[in-house]
């Protein structure tokens, strides 16, 4: 026993030395000390973010609050109109004239960035993207303020990763520190933040990324607090679910956010492809946009901004029926046009106030029909909340737990989960893509393997371009052009890319072997419509066997 007792340091250091060395080796106390930085630093641009948006604002309506309803109905109603279409005249030029792919950043990027290991996100572009999204959210756009700040987060966390020369593990760590500090300081909710970074952006949990996420999400958070103060969002009474027998409604209200976050997704991406096929200058495009907002807001002027105003109302009981219903629709439209229209901005926030809507007037219903079992439809809107947002961001994890943080709704967890997957569960099996997965195919990106990436690479630019009849062609490629062009050969993915990295809506194909001559041309919205006939008839043939 004594001699065991004279060997226990060494069988310690034994034991120890290895994992310790293991541990410097990789650079992991590095990492950690990084991710306190880049958690400081994305919380001071949250912050500086967020008042951004609030001078914007304040420059029209007369306040710093979120709750603007009351400002807009003491304002004249050429005031409220004009405000998004200004707004947007001011962000059309600065799309023109400031950034390269002629749109704002948001989650897709940065879910791009980690999927093709880049390790370089031009942070003056996204400074500029991010200070665009401000100018677009305080003229009054109907977006959410999240998705922004994440792709800024991300690039200030990738420019420290550079910076130290970081291993490649230690550049997707990073990567995910910065997404987890932005959600965290947006929201007020770091369980929320580190798991959307595990779950959206990494695609996996690992100690080694754990434990500096965690750290970079708490300091963001801190200053946040420091800042605005620690209170949750959303102040909800203290709902309690009344009876067991509610939870076929809760199924059932799954059922139903499930449809609202599919055609939701569906405004969208019809709105984008409707707004690809007008042949408008591009700097007029968000002031188009801003016209049917301002249309939009003389009778529903609660979709204006982030719309946190309205859905906490829905939260607290306090909307009828007929408005619920109403500010569905409105706010669907409105997020359409106005992402469709390239103002900035993300979806969190019209995904969350879209399901607060469904599930305030689902819950009236449920009561009126069964009125001893219901609870409040504050509850319901609460659910519905987290089951919209759930299916539309493809993080069921994170947004419930976003929900807890954002609302203090604890007690009602079991409902929330139930509702939440069914809801995930009903819209992936009818769309199949979460809103960032589809924004990522729609640039010839598939993060998860399948008959998509086959098409993509199989499929040339010959299949889609409109070739020069004899009269019209070849002509010759000039400066004035510009120095983008594509090939016959080339792959429909290559050719998506192109496109979207650097705004074109329409490219010259040159000779193959002579790219001086231009002998077609290729249009984006052709190659879209070449891809998706492609993919629905590769559907439609592997389902008859």
């Amino acid at each position: 026993m004594l001699e065991v007792l004279k060997r226990l340091p060494e069988i310690i250091y034994n034991w120890v030395a290895p994992n310790l060395r293991q541990h410097l080796d990789s650079r992991q106390p590095i990492v950690w000390l990084l991710a306190s930085a880049a958690g400081l630093i994305v919380g001071i641009a949250a912050i500086l973010f967020r008042e951004t948006i609030n001078i914007v604002q304040y420059s029209w309506t007369g306040t710093f609050s979120e709750k603007i309803s009351e400002a807009l109905a003491e304002l004249p109603w050429y005031t409220v109109f004009l405000g998004p279409v200004i707004g947007g005249l001011l962000v059309g030029l600065c799309l023109e004239k400031f950034l390269n792919a002629k749109r704002t950043n948001g989650v897709a990027d940065v879910m791009e960035a980690k999927a093709l290991a880049k390790d370089h996100i031009e942070l003056r572009q996204a400074i500029i993207s991010s200070g665009v999204t401000a100018l677009s959210l305080g003229s009054g756009a109907s977006a959410g303020r999240e998705g922004p700040m994440v792709h800024l987060g991300a690039a200030f966390s990738s420019a420290i990763a550079r910076k130290f020369k970081l291993p490649a593990w230690g550049k997707r760590t990073l990567l995910g520190c910065g997404v987890a500090a932005a959600v965290s300081a947006s929201f007020n909710a770091p369980i929320a933040g580190v798991l959307f970074a595990h779950e959206v952006i990494l695609g996996h949990y690992a100690m080694r990324a754990f434990v500096p996420i965690v750290i970079s999400s708490v300091a963001a958070t801190i200053l946040s607090r420091l800042w605005f103060g620690d209170v949750v969002a959303f102040t909800i009474p203290d709902y309690q679910i009344t009876s067991f027998w509610e939870f076929p409604a809760f199924a059932l209200l799954g059922v139903v956010c499930a449809l609202v976050a599919v055609l939701f997704q569906f405004a969208l991406i019809g709105a984008d492809y409707v707004s690809r096929e007008i042949k408008i200058p591009l700097y007029l495009r968000p002031a188009l946009g801003g016209v049917c907002l301002g249309a939009i807001a003389l009778i529903y002027p609660q979709v204006l901004g982030v719309g946190y105003e309205a859905t906490d109302q829905a939260l607290k009981s306090q909307l009828p029926l007929t408005m619920l219903i109403g500010l569905l629709f409105a706010k669907t439209i409105a997020t359409a046009i106005t992402l469709a229209s390239r103002f900035g901005g993300g979806i969190f926030s019209p995904s969350l106030y879209l399901g607060a809507m469904a599930g305030g007037a689902f819950g009236i219903i449920a009561a009126a029909a069964f009125p001893q079992f219901a609870s409040s439809d504050g509850l319901y809107a609460i659910l519905g909340m987290g089951a919209v947002a759930a299916a539309v961001l493809g993080a069921p994890i994170s947004t419930t737990v976003m929900v807890f943080e954002l609302t203090g709704g604890y007690a009602l967890s079991i409902g929330l989960l139930l509702t939440v997957s069914i809801s995930n569960g009903i819209a992936q099996a009818l769309h199949g893509h979460s809103f960032f997965h589809w924004q990522l195919e729609m640039r010839g990106l598939f993060i998860h393997d399948g008959p998509q990436r086959h098409l993509l690479r199989q499929r040339r630019v010959k299949d889609f371009m409109t070739e020069l009849t004899p009269e019209e062609g070849p002509l010759e490629f000039d400066e004035e052009l510009g120095t983008t062009f594509l090939k016959p050969s080339w792959t429909l993915e290559f050719a998506l890319r192109t496109f979207d990295t650097g705004g074109h809506s329409k490219l010259p194909v040159v000779d193959e072997n002579d790219e001086t001559k231009i002998i077609a041309w290729a249009v984006q919205t052709h190659g879209l419509r070449y891809f998706n006939t492609a993919l629905v008839e590769a559907t439609a043939e592997e389902h008859q066997h």
